[in-house]
């Protein structure tokens, strides 16, 4: 069965995930939708799309599309995401899922209702490194898990545009790098539910209205922590984007370099396991992690599956997302039980 896929949005991410669409067997990229004609005229060439629309409803109009990536601005995200699962398409979009909880669990209740499938692109968790130290943590190699570290910070770096305009985006590097931190410690410690959120948050590099520095501590039910860093512009990070340390009872993993350390007390000794992925990514954010993430998206739809990380893992961190930001405004630990 041939998959007809659409696209919102011709930025960057968009493009990314046009070329993991070409990547898979029986999927038809057929539509694009974008305000700006030229773009969106630029987009249709290179991935040979017949189909340009000025908006979401024109699209749905006209139909014939069985699946639909949002990859539009964030204020976006819940509007067009609805609309296309009240049709009965079913969709895969950008992280963060929507500006806040209340527009995320709005996406969650249209994709139940209708019964089209809603998969949120947190892409890590279809790096291989990610995939490997998630089994070691599975497989008990490091004992309970009691903490981690995690890091989503671009260095001497931060976007423009939309990205750094309220309006637009909702935050700025806690919703645009801080989430991809959050949602593979989560994924990592087995997916448990947040129980309560400290942050801080701060404009401290840039002149605007959005975030774009954040320390966050993470409370989970199973008993674990998270510390979580998010930021554009700072001078120096402790890992590249979604590194993450994990302290186990048993001994300590980490992603980006991805190794274990494991201690013997009575030996007096460290074991190092390396799993021999290169020490320094040539290409951090390869093009194969989201190809095998439409993958996963498109056998969810002919299997009948629900896609993880779906509706409901973007909704819990997009609740911590909203959770952090109030605990700032707050000085306070928010409950979120």
């Amino acid at each position: 069965m041939t998959i007809r896929m659409a696209f919102t949005g011709t930025g960057h991410i968009s493009r990314v995930h046009a070329r993991a669409a070409q990547a898979q067997e029986d999927v038809e990229l057929v539509a694009i939708v974008n305000h700006r004609e030229e773009s969106m005229a630029d987009f249709a060439a290179q991935f040979h799309i017949a189909r340009q629309y000025p908006n979401i409803e024109a699209l749905l109009a006209d139909g014939g599309v069985d699946a639909l990536s949002v990859n539009t601005p964030n204020y976006l995200h819940a509007p067009q995401s609805i609309a296309a699962l009240q049709a009965g398409v079913h969709v895969m979009v950008e992280k963060p899922m929507a500006l806040n909880a209340e527009e995320a669990l709005a996406m969650q209740r249209a994709s139940q209702a209708s019964g089209a499938k809603l998969m949120v692109a947190h892409c890590w968790r279809f790096d291989e490194e990610v995939s490997w130290l998630r089994a070691q943590v599975k497989s008990g190699q490091l004992g309970d898990i009691l903490r981690t570290k995690g890091h989503g910070v671009h260095v001497n770096w931060g976007p423009g545009g939309w990205f750094t305009d309220a309006r637009y985006a909702g935050g700025g590097a806690l919703a645009d790098m801080g989430i991809h931190a959050i949602d593979v410690a989560r994924c990592l410690l087995g997916d448990p539910q947040p129980t309560s959120v400290y942050a801080r948050i701060s404009t401290d590099y840039t002149q605007g209205d959005v975030d774009d520095s954040g320390t966050i501590w993470i409370n989970w039910a199973n008993g674990a922590s998270s510390i979580i860093e998010s930021g554009w512009w700072w001078p120096h990070a402790d890992g590249p984007e979604a590194s993450t340390q994990l302290y186990g009872r048993r001994g300590w993993g980490q992603l980006f370099p991805t190794r274990l350390e494991i201690p013997d007390r009575e030996a007096a000794t460290v074991s190092t396991i390396d799993p021999g992925f290169p020490p320094v990514r040539e290409d951090h954010c390869p093009q194969i992690m989201y190809d095998r993430q439409l993958a996963h998206f498109i056998n969810c739809i002919r299997a009948d599956k629900t896609p993880v990380p779906g509706a409901a893992e973007g909704l819990v961190n997009m609740r911590i997302v909203d959770a952090a930001l109030e605990s700032s405004r707050n000085g306070s630990l928010v409950s979120l039980l």
